[in-house]
């Protein structure tokens, strides 16, 4: 089976870290990695914002294609919108030169959705699609989320029009039902998955050596991209609130354009007198944040809402205990009381709490670091890549089943997207 992945706003390959780098990323790429050991051939599509080849061989199986759509630089997500048609015909007709076509489309994020949807229809092939996250669940989440209504309007076309959606959690396919209208009949729940064999227990002191970090001090751990969806403020105010103050925070992820949030995150800890425990590393290479997670004693996920919460499984393979909000897909990942804990109020005190309570209390971290790596076997790629192999199967059944009864569908079109990004 040929493979047509589509990751519009963002590239696989790009350095994680930055605002538009993160989870997704390493989805779309490990899970495409995974389908190529399986036999499929696998193109991922991206907009193409560099001087870089338009088609890179990335393994045996597994390519990327860079599509020209607007100026072929980096810019803002939201800019990407009024590129889209041009996405969608030069993808077309890259798809129409190649000598064989393709067997399904599997779509990443609402951009994407909307590119597959219409190459789906005009393709006659089946649309697979994973949100990754929703804009309307984000504006209800938390206060000052600003998701433009053309995303909503549009993420509602396509959960009606794909012919299967991929969930990552049971929490997100409800909020699909229930504000999406989603039908459960094409939904499917399958986790993200997580490469066990670079996420694992590594010697702490080696870690804290090659971090420049002491040996005894008690280390707490955020990483992520520099949004405030994410919550660094709440762990900010959470460590001001401990007791003691012998401990290091480290932050890790943002780019020069999270520039802004980074100042005033560091404004909030020169106003709590914390400063000198606090470190922002920016964005690192995928491969050294194992170290970052071994070298910590606790890893911290105060966010306002995660679909899975990679993070928080990465942290847990690498026998690092959690202390999460209890929200989104953390609540599938994070067992309470027995891998970490998950705290139900997005406020500083309740957080505090639990920090005091795990580095207190050294055995009782130890149980939870073993308990933790036991219970993300489940996530190895190798299981969530045959999961999905059998969604693709679903998906064409019923693609199949649908072509049979002469079922047509009707989708948005290149006019009708140009007046919508008009009118938002």
């Amino acid at each position: 089976m040929r493979i047509a992945q589509v990751s519009a706003h963002t590239s696989p390959l790009a350095p994680l870290g930055g605002r538009e780098t993160g989870g997704m990323n390493i989805y779309v790429l490990e899970l495409s990695r995974e389908l190529a050991r399986l036999g499929y051939e696998v193109d991922i599509f991206t907009r193409r914002d560099g001087d870089l080849p338009h088609v890179e061989e990335i393994a045996d199986g597994l390519r990327l294609v860079r599509i020209d759509a607007g100026p072929a630089e980096p810019i803002e997500k939201q800019e990407i919108v009024g590129h889209l048609p041009e996405f969608h015909a030069n993808m077309r007709r890259f798809i129409e030169d190649q000598p064989e076509g393709y067997d399904l489309i599997h779509s990443h994020y609402w951009q994407s959705g909307w590119a597959g949807t219409l190459l789906a229809r005009e393709l006659d092939l089946p649309h697979v699609v994973m949100f990754h996250t929703l804009g309307e669940v984000k504006n209800r989440a938390r206060f000052g989320e600003q998701e433009p209504k053309v995303r909503i309007r549009h993420e509602r076309t396509i959960a009606r029009r794909a012919t299967a959606i991929v969930t990552a959690s049971d929490h997100e396919r409800q909020l699909l039902e229930r504000y999406y209208a989603a039908d459960p009949a094409r939904m499917h729940t399958v986790p993200c998955g997580i490469d066990l064999d670079l996420f694992q227990p590594r010697d702490r002191e080696a870690a804290r050596e090659r971090l420049r970090l002491d040996r005894d001090t008690p280390v707490l751990l955020w990483v992520g991209r520099l949004e405030k969806l994410k919550g660094v403020e709440i762990l900010v105010d959470a460590v001001a609130g401990l007791e003691r103050r012998d401990f290091t925070l480290l932050i890790v992820g943002g780019d020069e354009r999270a520039a802004e949030i980074r100042a005033e995150l560091e404004a909030q800890a020169a106003a709590a007198s914390i400063s000198a425990h606090v470190r922002f590393e920016g964005a690192v290479p995928h491969g050294l944040l194992p170290w970052y997670y071994s070298a910590a004693d606790i890893c911290v996920v105060p966010s306002y809402y995660e679909s899975f919460g990679l993070v928080a499984v990465e942290a847990m393979a690498s026998g690092t205990p959690v202390v999460a909000s209890r929200v989104g897909g953390l609540v599938s990942t994070v067992i309470d009381g027995v891998t970490g804990y998950l705290i139900p109020w997005r406020c500083p005190g309740p957080f505090a709490e639990k920090i005091e309570v795990l580095l207190g209390n050294p055995e009782l971290r130890a149980n939870f670091s073993r308990a933790a790596q036991r219970s993300v076997e489940r996530f190895r790629w190798s299981s969530i890549g045959l999961r999905i192999a059998d969604v693709y199967d679903a998906a064409r059944e019923r693609h199949l089943a649908g072509r049979n009864e002469g079922v047509t569908v009707q989708v948005f079109g290149k006019e009708a997207w140009e007046a919508a990004v008009l009118a938002r």
